[in-house]
């Protein structure tokens, strides 16, 4: 089965699903920047009683998540899915919640959640962003600029944090020698200041996967790569990090 036929026959079994209006491609394959065996990042958007048991209900193997049981925010859950031998991701995408979100970056307005595998956690604007860059595949959907007011507001948030980061790091890991809890505070200073620099470009990113080189702050590796257990050492490198960070435009 090509890609093309494998793509049509399952966006057609989840456009049927009830109560869902949109299905979309995202990831690296909406982007063309996959590989063979990338993953196929798709998305339901529904609106109303969307109930993961007609997913399960298709008989695709993998595992189908209920909703909420990916912590409730705006990422409210999926499925991992093994479909003609490909791997396939599923996102739930509540309707209201993305029209909300999008109404409230327009504003300038976001909040922030924890989220699995994302050291920085999540802005709740990657709805928007991935209405942005993801490809529609059935149904219609909106497919917003980078609001003005959104680039003004969240580089300060974004970069507030990673110097709350950075301080704390410094206080209470450094001094003692904690090479592991420096190297990891570290890191998310610089995803949280990779978050700024992209806002205030008016840049959208949906993962942390390719955030700090597109932000310029890949040299962060080496400063990581270097670390030991002495405290000046890590004090040192609590410093050069913030001098990166500080210059990241």
């Amino acid at each position: 089965m090509t890609d093309d036929v494998f793509l049509h026959s399952v966006t057609e079994r989840l456009a049927a699903l009830p109560a869902v209006h949109a299905v979309t491609l995202g990831g690296s394959r909406a982007q063309g920047t996959h590989t063979p065996d990338s993953d196929w990042d798709m998305a339901v958007y529904y609106r109303g009683a969307f109930d993961p048991a007609d997913l399960r209900a298709v008989g695709w193997d993998g595992q189908v998540s209920e909703l909420g049981e990916w912590g409730g925010g705006v990422f409210n859950g999926g499925a991992w899915l093994s479909i003609e031998g490909r791997r396939v991701d599923v996102h739930y995408r509540d309707l209201d919640v993305v029209e909300h979100e999008l109404t409230q970056a327009r504003q300038g307005r976001f909040h922030w959640e924890p989220l699995m595998f994302h050291l920085a956690g999540i802005p709740s604007y990657l709805l928007v962003a991935e209405l942005a860059v993801n490809q529609v595949l059935s149904g219609s959907l909106p497919r917003p600029e980078y609001p003005s007011a959104l680039r003004e507001a969240a580089p300060a948030f974004w970069r507030g944090r990673a110097a709350l980061t950075l301080q704390y790091a410094e206080g209470a890991y450094a001094g003692r020698g904690r090479a592991a809890e420096v190297a990891g505070a570290l890191a998310v200073a610089a995803m949280e200041t990779a978050h700024a620099v992209l806002a205030a470009r008016g840049e959208w990113t949906t993962n942390e996967k390719r955030l700090l080189e597109r932000a310029g702050l890949r040299d962060l590796d080496t400063i990581v790569t270097d670390l030991s257990p002495d405290p000046e050492a890590l004090t040192r490198a609590v410093a050069e990090a913030e001098k990166l960070f500080t210059t990241a435009s």
